[in-house]
């Protein structure tokens, strides 16, 4: 399918910069038959009994860091790090780097005292290997200390980040430390909205996905079937399986907070739409033409143009859909993105 046709024009000033306060404050767009606007407060009402909500409980490292290239004077760098075809537990990490057109095969790149990587690879687009000479362990608290939360590019930020990032970019659920973006469909959620839901008798239901670079890399191909996603890891429990078919059996709707979510599921999921315990990577790809199996409802953010997100939101509630739903959100004033107003989709029909 043409790339081309995920593509729509967003006015600069509807890309959020900032989240909603509270947090479930934030716009809904309820995208039926119709189309309605609420407040993601509104939730618990559109949700029945026995519905079963599930989220990504992964949580955003400070993978980006502010360094220099040959030593303490050398060019100034950046790098966000992340852990696809890397072997982390050795030290050996994955990065984009900016300005990467003078980077070398050994180049040492210095973040702090006693905290450098030796460059083992250059790739295409700004893609490194980086060799940290240290175990997983030791490089994730140097991260804690001296890293900045990966935010997405259309988030403007200076070098050294914002502090009120540290948490405004993490979801009540995180507990896993892996993700270099956020399931930002997640980050409206508060416990306030949580105990709203379990009041209802809404089900819920947890898994991680450690959201990869994707998330922010342009589509660089003119046809989908061109596109490679890059992996990422993830895990459904023997536990979390068997309480979301459960739910499925006893009638229940399956709510995917996110896309994230929803790739997890769709990766393990049976003919039957039964989810399967899982543990290691997936690279699935979900374009229009995608016979969901596992979701019924989806809770996401309005997304980039041509981005695999976008691609992902067409193909489960349609591309005409989804393209009117986004043009009334323009219209109404929306905010799009990670910091962004979210929708509830339901599922197109299939066939």
């Amino acid at each position: 399918m043409l790339v081309s046709k995920f593509d729509f024009d967003l006015p600069a000033e509807l890309i959020a910069q900032t989240p909603a306060c509270p947090r479930d404050s934030a716009r809904l767009l309820h995208v039926d038959d119709t189309l309605s606007d609420l407040a993601v407060t509104d939730l618990p009402g559109l949700l029945a009994p026995g519905d079963i909500m599930v989220y990504n409980d992964t949580r955003v490292i400070r993978a980006r860091l502010q360094g220099r290239r040959g030593g303490p004077e050398g060019g100034r760098i950046e790098v966000t790090l992340h852990n696809d075809g890397a072997d982390v537990a050795n030290g050996v990490w994955r990065a984009f780097v900016r300005p990467a057109k003078k980077l070398k095969l050994g180049d040492v790149l210095h973040f702090a005292p006693g905290f450098e990587a030796r460059v083992t690879e250059h790739g295409d687009g700004g893609e490194a290997g980086l060799d940290f000479a240290n175990n997983e362990k030791t490089v994730m608290a140097a991260l804690a200390e001296h890293g900045v939360m990966p935010l997405p590019p259309y988030i403007k930020r200076p070098r050294e980040g914002v502090a009120a990032d540290q948490n405004d970019y993490q979801t009540v659920f995180a507990e896993h430390d892996g993700a270099v973006a956020a399931p930002t469909a997640g980050l409206h959620f508060t416990n306030r909205l949580l105990a709203a839901l379990t009041a209802r008798g809404v089900l819920l239901a947890r898994l991680t996905l450690h959201v990869g670079p994707g998330t922010f890399l342009p589509v660089r191909v003119d046809n989908t079937l061109d596109h490679a996603m890059h992996a990422e890891w993830g895990e459904i429990t023997d536990q979390a399986a068997e309480t979301i078919n459960r739910a499925r059996i006893a009638g229940g709707r399956v709510v995917a907070i996110g896309s994230t979510t929803l790739r997890l599921l769709e990766t393990t999921a049976d003919g039957d739409g039964f989810v399967e315990p899982f543990r290691g990577e997936t690279d699935i790809f979900i374009t229009p033409g995608h016979r969901f199996k596992s979701v019924d409802r989806m809770l996401t953010n309005f997304h980039l143009p041509k981005s695999t997100l976008f691609m992902l939101v067409a193909a489960f509630a349609g591309l005409e859909r989804i393209k009117a739903a986004y043009q009334h959100a323009k219209r109404k004033g929306y905010r799009f993105y990670s910091y962004g107003d979210a929708c509830l989709l339901e599922a197109a029909e299939s066939g």
